[in-house]
């Protein structure tokens, strides 16, 4: 039987594996968001050194993959800071708002890379942000089940 029938890897053969999705939209990044993807690229080089020492191709595929993604987020960052000055919701602001009952909680709008929603970081394009985005403090808005009013406005300071 021919060689090109069998289905057997040798042991240089890796599946190839899929592109991490980059997305089609704007990457807008905080100060914060940006040193974190040049974090992530930092360590994942750090992680391909000891792959290839140790002679892991499965990962050596892996930490590549994530690094090509890494390094197309950092290439397409666009640094964006709020006016300092502005009445009005913004990327970058953190947002105070009072939910129906009294509970209050508060949102950093960042980039897509930066969102974790348990830390109160949630991004640009999730639907709590884009109701946010270009209200002031007063205004009420639609969250979850029921109504919240905007109750400060600010820059987070990110030291």
């Amino acid at each position: 039987m021919s060689v090109a029938f069998v289905k057997e890897p040798n042991e240089d053969q890796v599946e190839a594996l899929p592109e991490r999705d980059l997305g089609t939209d704007p990457n807008f990044v905080t100060a914060r968001g940006l040193a974190g993807l040049d974090a992530a690229i930092a360590s994942s080089e750090r992680a391909l050194g000891e792959a290839r020492a140790a002679n892991d191709k499965i990962a050596v595929a892996m930490i590549n993959r994530d690094l090509r993604y890494w390094r197309a987020r950092r290439s397409t960052a666009q640094l964006t800071v709020p006016a300092a000055d502005g009445p009005v919701v913004q990327f970058g602001h953190l947002v105070e708002i009072e939910r129906e009952g009294g509970k209050r909680q508060s949102y950093r709008i960042v980039g897509i890379d930066e969102a974790d929603p348990n830390e109160g970081l949630i991004s640009y394009l999730s639907p709590l942000a884009r109701q946010l985005v270009g209200k002031e403090v007063g205004d009420t808005l639609r969250a979850g089940p029921g109504e919240a009013e905007i109750v400060s406005i600010s820059i987070h300071d990110e030291s």
